[in-house]
């Protein structure tokens, strides 16, 4: 099967979208599938090739800190000259928006994938009652570009729900797998890992952490309900552009609850952005995972602790509400409850046989789901957008 990938976001840029066009791109062309990405071209450049499947580049403008492609002609010639047998369009907004049209032009059979809320981050960037109102318009143009799939998929069941309360049709669900290659409890044993958490908690400290991209639209500030927690340390491992106003909210939280308290407690440790192993390692030097964005279509991160056999905690919003199961696997707070969040974390750690027992049941949860099985589904989400396609071709013919 021929492949084309449209995607919003591609490497060298780290985020949801890219890690799970990467992870396809490299399940797809090891069954001997032919895929061709197509993606906007980054001021750092970037693989002209990942995994045997060629990369082509358009062109792109800067915004804010990403690069967004241009809905230009120079997708519909690059899906021209490549005929895929189908066209998968990752997050489609912007170049996305002009490969579905591209392919509509070719009739081309289309899966559209639905994983950022574009609308949440617009109200989210957008000052007083003007934020209503730019979110409304997101949605009108996220239903009018999803409109022209032959099936989109959402990868929960609260984005499914969003989608069609918007008036998207022809949707199904499609989730996201896990590396347990990569992410699982071994690590916990590791050297380096010990050493990393001896490094962040040289008295003992339990450490809580949150594993993502620093923006407004994560909601990390969250964290500072948390500060001054009993011998905890907080943990945040990531990099974007709330870095600098998350060091100065979550370090004055922690200060002011350490006025008066003899054990004053450690400042909050920022270790980054990481990768491969040392991603995993940073996982698992935590005692608890915290999630605190309400507006995620799914929650990849929470896969990835729960592999690592760490309890989570997340807010009961948005993608989380699939992944955790409250008391089982880990725990669902109110983000509108202020101290909920807090009260859920310490009924963890003041419970370290229950704390476990979350851990092992998520690892449990999550063992199988791995991309493998999650592409096995794409390639029949494919199958049903091709027939679909082939049924618009008959009537058109038949008209």
């Amino acid at each position: 099967m021929r492949v084309a990938i449209v995607t919003e976001s591609f490497l060298p840029t780290v985020n949801g979208v890219t890690t799970s066009v990467c992870r396809v791109v490299e399940q797809l062309t090891d069954r001997g599938h032919d895929v061709r990405v197509v993606a906007p071209r980054c001021r750092d450049g970037g693989p002209e090739v990942f995994h045997g499947a060629r990369v082509h580049r358009v062109a792109s403008v800067a915004v804010r800190s990403f690069d967004v492609g241009l809905p230009t002609r120079e997708v519909e010639r690059v899906l021209r000259g490549f005929a895929p047998d189908v066209v998968h369009v990752a997050s489609p907004f912007a170049v996305g928006a002009a490969g579905l049209a591209a392919a509509r032009r070719l009739a081309l059979p289309t899966i559209a994938v639905y994983q950022t809320d574009m609308a949440a981050y617009v109200r989210r960037h957008t000052p007083g009652p003007a934020g209503a109102a730019a979110a409304a318009t997101t949605w009108r143009w996220i239903r009018r570009v999803h409109a022209s799939a032959d099936l989109t998929l959402a990868p929960s069941s609260a984005a499914l729900a969003d989608l069609e309360a918007h008036g998207v049709e022809r949707t199904a669900l499609w989730g996201r797998g896990v590396d347990a290659s990569l992410h699982n409890p071994a690590w916990r044993i590791d050297a380096l890992t010990r050493a990393l958490r001896r490094e962040l908690a040289p008295g003992g400290e339990r450490l809580v952490g949150y594993v993502g991209r620093l923006a407004p639209e994560k909601e990390v500030e969250r964290l500072a309900e948390l500060a001054g927690l009993p011998g905890t340390r907080l943990v945040v491992v990531g990099d974007g552009p709330s870095r600098e106003s998350l060091g100065e909210v979550l370090g004055e939280a922690v200060a002011r609850a350490a006025v008066g308290r003899p054990d004053a407690p450690l400042p909050p440790a920022f270790l980054g952005e990481r990768h491969g192993d040392d991603l995993a390692r940073a996982y698992a030097a935590l005692d608890v995972f915290v999630h605190t964005g309400t507006s995620e279509t799914f929650g990849q991160t929470i896969q990835e602790a729960g592999a690592t056999g760490l309890p989570v905690v997340a807010p009961r919003a948005g993608g989380p509400v699939d992944l955790v199961t409250d008391g089982v696997d880990g725990h669902l707070f109110d983000p509108e409850a202020p101290g909920a969040l807090r009260a859920h974390v310490e009924r963890v750690l003041d419970d370290p046989g229950h704390a476990h027992a979350l851990g092992r049941r998520a690892h449990e949860r999550v063992r199988g789901r791995s991309w493998s099985a999650v592409v096995d589904q794409l390639v029949e989400h494919y199958a049903t957008a091709a027939a679909t396609a082939a049924r618009r071709a008959a009537r058109r013919v038949a008209a």
